[in-house]
């Protein structure tokens, strides 16, 4: 997988490594973007997704998997994307050149859905997951039990505007997180389908109070 790659001057083993995971039809520099309004202190990992979009309508840039309507993924080009970041999380360690101590997996919209979907297809892998305005996918990896939310923090960012990945879909999903049990702290903004820069210092807030 393609990726930019930030890795602060003063790196050493134990380093809080942000993964961030972009949205459909962009690509790695859209999220790469926010790095600036980060903590220089956290490495951060931007990967293309697998997929190209223009096959399947969605422009120029990437996708990680092909939509079907609602809540529900294509299940072989996501299960594809998740095998993916497998890949890449494995390889962390090479390309940080010290070894990671929490890493935080997060997205924006497609990039949201993602992260939710691999914490809850592969327990305790990641234990910090960020969802900015993505959904709970529908997908038969994708089980959120007690036992596949244990140990695992999520943050779920959605704006009550967003008319891509309607507010009713974050507040099912929110439900069913919590119904199982999940460490969930979720945040409602007046926006559209973006990230808000107030919602990007909540989650940082949020990573730097869950913090081990």
């Amino acid at each position: 997988m393609n990726h930019e790659l930030h890795i602060p001057a003063a790196a050493a083993d134990g380093l809080t490594v942000l993964v961030l995971l972009h949205g459909r039809g962009a690509d790695r520099s859209d999220v790469f973007g926010l790095r600036p309004r980060l903590p220089p202190a956290w490495a951060v990992v931007a990967p293309d997704a697998p997929f190209p979009g223009a096959p399947w309508g969605y422009g120029p840039g990437r996708a990680w998997y092909r939509f079907l309507g609602r809540n529900r993924p294509e299940p072989e080009s996501f299960t594809r994307s998740l095998e993916a970041l497998d890949v890449l999380l494995d390889a962390l360690p090479g390309m940080l050149g010290v070894k990671p101590g929490r890493i935080v997996l997060g997205g924006f919209s497609q990039g949201g859905t993602m992260s939710l979907g691999y914490a809850l297809s592969r327990p305790g892998r990641i234990t910090d997951i960020v969802n900015f305005s993505g959904f709970l996918a529908d997908h038969p990896a994708v089980r959120t039990t007690p036992e596949t939310v244990a140990g695992t923090r999520f943050f779920w960012g959605h704006g009550r505007a967003d008319p891509a990945i309607p507010f009713r879909l974050a507040e099912e999903g929110r439900a069913t997180l919590a119904a199982a049990g999940a460490a969930l702290e979720a945040h409602d903004y007046d926006i559209g389908h973006w990230i808000d820069a107030g919602e990007l210092d909540d989650m940082v807030r949020w990573v730097e109070r869950t913090g081990s």
